[in-house]
């Protein structure tokens, strides 16, 4: 919903009702993750996709529908659909979309709910997809706080519960309740859309190899950090792509910064006194990637002296060095996609080699 979200604030602001579909649910090789929405506003103006093209049409005709004065409701589409060549889905996956409506009487906290994510406050808000008598309910969850309800309190209360924990990871999904919020029933399902801060990158090295990954983070929805003890280099002008640039030396800055599980760090130093005390903390926090750069070379002595200092077998095994897939990079900007792609293969569990040569589903499941 990221991507249409100052649109439909817009409207939802000037009083219209806009209808939505949501994509809440992806089997195999659905083309758009969960959360991915169309919104269809005044004189019938579409902004959004939930698959790429492929069942937009369907899509909208619900929402018109759902506007006209129909019940909100949960749509599938996909190859084991019967009416999937009617609705033109080809993509080989399969998904569900809840098509709803809503204006500000029915979502008054709406407005509140875009100025935190513009703010990058974390927030949630769940919404009743199916069961009896609730469909297209709203709740808005931050972590101190909520507005709006399901129906029920007790309800609301084991929701608020599921969903602070989903936003804390980052997780959009479909979570299960009886009437009463119980657990472990399927009465009703609840489609928790988390809008958490955006994952962080964080870049070591201010070189023009640096201004490159940046760039490209930012263009992956990363809030990038540049960083470097030498501030003639370590400039904002130098570094427009980036969310902000720290003059520090790198691992007192890093130790000091907070590291999650989504957060990336990239190394550009190829400098000892800079990478070796930078990687022993990098290695040691919950980061989802480090990458280091430098020539096989580099990397072998890079190695040794972390083994110098310690560092254990397993730990030295969470270093992506030399960063990057083999792309034949050579030029900075060739090279910042060889690391995002490096990024985005670990994430999601890819392969790295040509979809050509090989079977089964393009798109999957992020791995455990």
């Amino acid at each position: 919903m990221r991507d249409v979200l100052d649109r439909l604030v817009e409207w939802w602001a000037a009083g219209h009702r806009v209808g939505i579909g949501t994509v809440v649910r992806t089997w195999k090789s659905a083309p758009r993750q969960a959360g991915a929405a169309m919104i269809v506003g005044p004189d019938g103006e579409v902004v959004g996709s939930v698959s790429g093209g492929c069942v937009e049409g369907a899509v909208y005709e619900a929402a018109q529908e759902v506007l006209g004065g129909a019940d909100p409701r949960l749509e599938r589409y996909g190859v084991s659909d019967d009416d999937a060549f009617q609705v033109g889905l080809t993509c080989g996956g399969t998904i569900e979309v809840f098509v709803d409506a809503i204006d500000r009487s029915s979502v008054p906290g709406f407005g509140q709910l875009a100025d935190d994510v513009a703010a990058r406050r974390p927030v949630a808000m769940a919404t009743v997809i199916a069961g009896p008598g609730r469909l297209g309910t709203h709740l808005i969850i931050r972590p101190d706080g909520r507005s709006g309800t399901l129906g029920s309190d007790r309800l609301d209360d084991a929701v608020v519960d599921d969903a602070r924990g989903m936003l804390d990871q980052g997780m959009t999904g479909v979570r299960h309740y009886g009437a009463d919020g119980e657990r472990r029933h399927d009465e009703l399902s609840v489609f928790v859309q988390s809008f958490a801060p955006p994952p962080r990158m964080l870049v070591f090295g201010a070189i023009d190899f640096a201004a490159a990954v940046a760039r490209i983070g930012s263009f992956l929805g990363y809030h990038v950090t540049v960083c470097d003890a030498r501030p003639v280099f370590a400039t904002p002008a130098r570094f427009p792509d980036a969310d902000e640039v720290v003059v520090r030396w790198p691992h007192e800055y890093l130790a000091e910064t907070a590291v999650d599980e989504r957060t990336v760090i990239c190394v550009l130093t190829h400098d000892p006194k800079f990478d070796v005390p930078l990687l022993e903390v990098a290695l040691r926090t919950p980061a989802a990637y480090v990458g280091a750069m430098g020539s096989r070379r580099t990397h072998d002595d890079r190695i040794a002296r972390l083994r110098e200092h310690g560092m254990s077998d397993k730990e030295l095994a969470r270093l992506a060095s030399p960063i990057g897939l083999d792309l034949g990079a050579r030029t900075p900007a060739e090279t910042a996609i060889s690391i995002a792609a490096e990024i985005v293969s670990t994430h999601w569990g890819g392969s790295g080699q040509p979809l050509r040569e090989l079977g089964g589903p393009i798109h999957r499941d992020r791995p455990e």
